[in-house]
């Protein structure tokens, strides 16, 4: 089977080697939820690289991994994002698709996009353009600039936490509160890395893209301050996962692993 740009064609590796795969399918979320379920999705070169000569992940991607990305935001109830992720990869609301009808099951058009900002410097559209029923959500803290809080305030859905950071577990409990507990978290690295350090990272789908980078290209895992792999850290976490599927379209790899 040859797939095109346009509708590039799925195939399971693993568990079952097989046809033609059902996206929907393949990445539905477990049944019956009673707590957040935080999956992350993320693209890597074939030696590691998280970012590629730009700068973005974009520069990883393809129309097969666009194609995922687009299931998963369907399948979601909010897309999480880091503030430097936001404003490298230009992020804005997320579009309506019409063939999100069935996938949404009842549920809003599209899914608000959350985000974690300590100085709210974050992409205008990303509050101006969101939608009433999709308003982004902003996690912040008591010291941000207070002009740039106002600001979101009014166009957005402020949620500031005590402490000098916003950790995994405000992010979680907040999201749970709106009812929003399936999570999809686009990074970046280091929003992965505090949420893998959190022990609240459930799933990874990772997109192993066929380019190679060389050295000097970050990990789709990069250490912040009192995570794993960061400078000063005298430890190192491991987190068991298992294969629950791999795939393969136009050269790129598709695993899916839960913890």
């Amino acid at each position: 089977m040859v797939g095109n740009d346009a509708h590039p064609v799925f195939r399971e590796l693993l568990p079952t080697p097989g046809g033609e795969v059902d996206l929907a399918a393949a990445y539905a979320h477990p049944v019956g939820l009673d707590r957040p379920w935080v999956r992350a999705n993320m693209v890597s070169s074939a030696d590691g690289g998280a970012i590629g000569p730009s700068g973005r992940s974009r520069d990883l991607s393809s129309p097969a991994d666009r194609r995922v990305m687009g299931v998963l935001r369907g399948l979601c109830d909010v897309v999480l994002v880091g503030a430097n992720t936001a404003r490298v990869e230009d992020y804005g609301p997320v579009k309506d698709r019409a063939s999100w009808a069935e996938l949404r099951g009842g549920r809003p058009a599209t899914p608000p996009v959350a985000v974690v900002s300590r100085s709210l410097d974050l992409p205008g559209r990303l509050l101006t353009d969101a939608p009433g029923h999709a308003r982004t959500i902003v996690f912040t803290v008591a010291s941000a600039p207070a002009a740039r809080r106002a600001h979101v305030a009014r166009h957005a859905d402020l949620v500031v936490v005590d402490g000098a950071s916003v950790t995994p577990a405000h992010i979680v409990n907040a999201l749970a509160a709106r009812g929003l507990y399936r999570v999809l978290t686009e990074g970046g690295p280091h929003l992965l890395a505090e949420f893998t350090a959190a022990g609240l990272l459930d799933e990874l789908c990772l997109a192993l893209s066929p380019r190679l980078l060389g050295a000097g290209a970050p990990r789709i895992v990069s250490g912040g301050p009192g995570t794993p792999g960061a400078p000063g850290h005298a430890s190192v976490q491991s987190t068991p996962v298992r294969i629950a599927h791999l795939l393969t379209a136009d050269d790129t790899l598709f695993a899916r692993y839960v913890r």
